[in-house]
This record gives structure tokens, sequence and C-alpha cells, in this order.
């Protein structure tokens, strides 16, 4: 066994003061596992611009009292370095927590390293939605904030997610330096004398400052309820609710409370918070199977309508019974929820006789359909790398330029309705949703019917976004080096002709009258986007913190649906079979599911 892993295992033990972790170290040096300690202490859990994300756990590839404290100490030296201390100490730093394992004692665990810096701490006494942390820092005027979730990953996992002054994820440098700091700070500080500074120095923004309220109150007013004038001839819609077992259920009942809505009715096994997550093991509304609960709860109780969040309450699952003699549930794409959100947002600042001008944003690996309402109505539309941190500082950036943003959203069931919080938000989601949802059934409408509608205004936009796992880096490198062909990119995939090719690996972006991307450009990830003369797009990008290649393929026209989809077949065949080759790159396709 690695003499310098064993050494780093009974240092381990020298700081360790938590009995869970300490035991597990300790048994596995009994028994000489040195695969298993080389994982726990071989490395070091890597800090970017999604904080952390690991499993819990002893070591230093692990969520714990260590890994964690580690890096209070360096995004709190870090604020210090690039900020006026004497400001930054006072305007101070709020703290979040979900309801999983450890994620309190994570969270008390930072609030003690920044009251031992001289900070005043904002430490939620409950467990809160993720998007309260980002509204809470614009609130109180703070100098950043934390959230102790690792969002919808298994029960074994955690997270520690660091939001900048401006609310938003943080972004680069920022991610780098606090590495840096965190690595410069591993000495860990005595945390027993932190309580002694409490008095003056921690408090509760919901019981000292009603953040709570007044979120609610600035999600209504932004709202406009008052536009949702409730017809004679309908009745309120009844909607099927579940938290997946996660913070969201008492959040959303006060939401709706705001709006005046009584029609929830909660799948009653899933809306406690529960981190056991007893009948959803991946607690991910998106997979299959996890609505499976609440489709038997719409039937049973004669509701057409279901919403989701995931446990961290961030994000919002939407799904609707079909009209017709055969009803079934369709689950919608998130890039269809995002279309309708686009659709409702500017109906109303129509009405609302605004005449500023507005812009709505999504990711560059979502829909276009968005970007063709936004050119048949005149408004701006803008793509963003993936990510609410890139969406959130962007939209901040157009409301300096005069523009209120509308909408931001991501394919992945994140939703920014409005710019009461920059970051994706489930619970004023949820809100926009159901009043959407209302206006609709008021004009006998459903939300897939309108869906139909804007297609038929606009086209049919049909995707298939999948992935392939790849362990060996030198494939991943030779795939993404053969399509860029030394700068001399191919001009078309079977018969698809390409418009213009975007490689944010290298800069390199033809439909720039410099050659040159406008989008953040990262030497050290892999991502390019074609856009074809046929109405299609293709992204082929690697993950940041899994080992798969991630594609994005989306092909619309004003063709009928079938004529689309045969189309986006043909695209998707082509591109796999002759540029990812899987079976000679020995690619593994997800299970099925």
């Amino acid at each position: 066994m690695s003499e310098t892993v064993i050494l780093k295992a009974k240092e381990w033990l020298k700081i360790d003061r938590n009995e869970e972790t300490r035991k597990e170290v300790e048994k596995l040096l009994e028994e000489n596992d040195e695969e298993k300690l080389t994982q726990l202490f071989g490395s070091r859990l890597e800090f970017g611009t999604a904080g952390l994300r690991a499993l819990m756990g002893a070591g230093y590839t692990r969520m714990n009292h260590i890994t964690v404290q580690q890096t209070a100490q360096g995004w709190s030296e870090y604020l210090l370095a690039t900020m006026d201390n004497d400001q930054v100490k006072k305007r101070g730093i709020v703290i979040g927590y979900d309801h999983r394992y450890h994620s309190k004692e994570f969270a008390d665990i930072t609030a003690n390293v920044f009251m031992l810096k001289g900070f005043k701490v904002y430490l939620f006494n409950v467990i809160v939605p993720t998007p309260l942390v980002s509204y809470a820092i614009r609130y109180l005027n703070a100098a950043g904030g934390v959230m102790i979730t690792p969002s919808h990953n298994p029960k074994e996992y955690n997270g520690y997610k660091v939001y900048w002054e401006n609310t938003v994820q943080i972004i680069p440098p920022h991610d780098t330096g606090i590495s840096q700091k965190i690595n410069e700070n591993l000495e860990l500080l005595d945390l027993t004398k932190a309580s002694e500074l409490s008095n003056g120095l921690l408090f509760d923004p919901i019981e000292t400052k009603q953040v709570d309220e007044h979120y609610y109150n600035e999600i209504n007013e932004e709202m406009e309820s008052k536009l949702l004038e409730k017809s004679q001839n309908t009745t309120e819609i009844k909607v099927i609710y579940t938290a997946m077992h996660g913070v969201g259920y008492e959040w959303i009942k006060r939401a709706f409370k705001t709006i005046e809505f009584n029609g929830m009715i909660p799948v009653e096994s899933q809306v406690e918070p529960d981190p056991e997550f007893p009948t959803v093991p991946f607690p991910n509304p998106e997979e299959k199977g996890a609505l499976d609960i609440a489709f038997k709860t719409g039937d049973e109780k004669g509701s057409n309508l279901i919403i989701a969040n995931d446990p961290d309450a961030d994000r919002l699952c939407v799904a609707e019974k079909t009209v017709g003699s055969e009803p079934k549930w369709h689950k919608f794409h998130g890039n269809e929820i995002g279309m309708l959100f686009g659709w409702w947002q500017y109906k109303k600042h129509i009405k609302s006789g605004d005449k500023k001008p507005v812009a709505i944003l999504n990711s560059t690996v979502s829909s276009k359909m968005v970007k063709a309402l936004a050119d048949k109505n005149g408004f701006k539309f803008e793509e963003t790398l993936t990510g609410f941190k890139w969406l959130g500082n962007r939209a901040i950036d157009l409301e300096k330029e005069g523009y209120k943003v509308l909408l931001c959203f991501e394919e992945a069931i994140g939703y920014m309705v409005g710019s009461t919080v920059y970051d994706k938000d489930g619970i004023s989601a949820a809100i926009a949703l159901i009043q959407m949802a209302q206006y609709l059934k008021n004009k006998n409408l459903t939300l897939l019917q309108q869906f139909e509608k804007l297609c038929q205004k606009l086209g049919n936009f049909l995707y298939n976004n999948s992935y392939f796992y790849c362990y060996d880096k030198q494939i991943i490198d030779s795939i993404f080096k053969k399509i860029r062909n030394d700068g001399k990119y191919f001009e078309k995939i079977g018969t698809s002709k390409i418009q213009s090719i975007r490689d944010l690996t290298t800069g390199f972006d033809s439909s720039q009258k410099d050659n040159k991307a406008i989008l953040h450009v990262d030497p050290n990830s892999q991502m390019i986007t074609f856009t074809f003369e046929n109405q299609s797009v293709i992204t082929l990008r690697t993950s940041g913190t899994e080992p798969k290649i991630k594609y994005y393929i989306e092909s619309s026209g004003k063709e009928s649906l079938e004529q689309v989809q045969e189309k986006l077949d043909n695209l998707t065949q082509m591109f796999i079979e002759t540029y990812l080759e899987p079976e000679k790159n020995n690619l593994i396709p997800p299970k099925k599911k």
C-alpha cells in the first residue's frame, strides 16, 4: 500500500473529531483496504463553479466535517482578499441548508468559520429551498452565500453551493480563486470558540429580517396575480403536488396561499422531508417512474395536473392528463414548459402596457423554439452556456442595459420566472404555472393544447438529448479531435449542410464576423455546436461532474410532426454512427429505463 495514502489516513485521524468518519478510516486501515483508502485519500475534492458535490463519508474526496470546514475557510479568506474587509464582514454571509443527512451540521460548521473570521452570519434556522438563499443575499445586501444541498442526487450525496454578492452562483475566475484559498488554508481552526461570538454575529434571516415574507410579497407582486380574473363559468383547477421527500411542501403551501389558490392535493407519502427518500431512490422528477405515485394520486383524486419540485425545490416538473377517449399522462419536457412560460410571460407583459424592452434567455443546449417566439414578436432572445450561473449573470447585465428579463430557463426543468431571484426557482415557477393553467382552463384549453397552438404558429420543434459513458479521456479527446479535423470542420452530416460552427473549447465561432466566440471559452472542457441549414442544431459536450459525453440534437420546421421527427432521427443516427462511433470507442449508452 502507498505510504503516502497511509500517512494521509493517519493524519486524518489526528484531526477528525467525528466518530462516524473516524470509525470508517480506522476500519479501512485495520483491513489494509488499499483500493478504498486510495479513493478517499489519493486526491482532494475539486472546488468549481458548482462548488462541491460528492458522496458523504471520510476522506479528502468526500463531503464531511473536515472538507466542509476547509472549504469554508478558503471561501471566507477569498472574500476578505477581494473585498473591503470591514464592509464584507459587516454585510455578512447567508447560509441555508436542506433536509439531508449532515446538512445542518455542515451549515453550522460554515457559520462558525465565518464568525471566527469576524463576519456577520445570517443562518436559517429551518430547512429552506435553494432560491431563498439567493433572494436573501439580495434583500440583506450580503457579501455572498452558501447553500448546503446536492439538489436531486441520491441520499448518499451532499453539496456546497456558493453564491457571489450579486446573488448568482460563482463563475470564473472566482472558482479558481476560492480553490486556491482553500488549499492555502487547510489547517483547521478551533471552532469551539465560535459560540462566544454568536450573540453579536449570528442572526436568523427569518426571525430577525422576515426574509420569507418579503420573498413571497415580491413574488406575488411580480407575478401580477391581479391579471388573473376568475371566470364565473369555470371552477378552480385541482393540482397534485409532490416534493420528492424534499423541502418544498411547506414553502409551496405558503406560495399558493399568497395567490389565494386552494386546489392543491399533496402526495401524502412524498411531501414530508425525508433524507432516506423511501419511494424515489433517485429523487429527480425527470427520471422515469419518479412521478408514478403522483400519477396514481391524480387518477384517484380526479386531477388532470401534476407539479413536482426536486428535493431542494429549485426546479419544477409538470405533467398533465391528455384529453380524449383514451387519456394518459403526458410528462412535459423542460423545453415545453420553458416555451409555455415564454408565451405566458410575454402575454402578461403586453397586457400590462409596460413599454420597457424585454428579453428571454435560455441555455445553449435548450430549445430554439423560444427564439422563434422572440423573432416573431420582436423582443430580445439570448442564449448562454449551461447553468444558471451564466443565465443569472447575463440577466443582471441585461437589466443594467434597460431590459426587463421575463424568463430564463434550461431544458433540465430549471426556470427563473421574472427576476425576484437570479437563480432557478421551483417555488415562483409553480405559482406561474398555476396561474397559467387556470387562465387556460378559463379559455377551455389545457397546457398541452396551448403548446400545440404555439407549434402551429412557430413550427414543430423536436429534440433528442442523451449521453454515452466514456471512462477513457484519450478516447474523448480523439472523438473531438476527429470532429475538429485540425480546424477544417466538416461541411455536412449526411445530407444536412452545416450553416455555422461554434467551438467553445478553442474559441472559434463561424457565425461571428471575426470568427471569435462571444460566449465564455474554456479550453479545459469540450463543447461544440453545429447549426444546420435545415433548422437543426447539434451540441456535443463533456460533463463537468461525470464521465459522460452528452449530445443535444434539435430539429424544427413548418413541416408535419412526422417529417420533423424523421429529420431528427436521420440526423441523430448519422451523427452518432459517423462521429461518435460507439462500438469502436467503447461508449456505453445509458441503461434503458
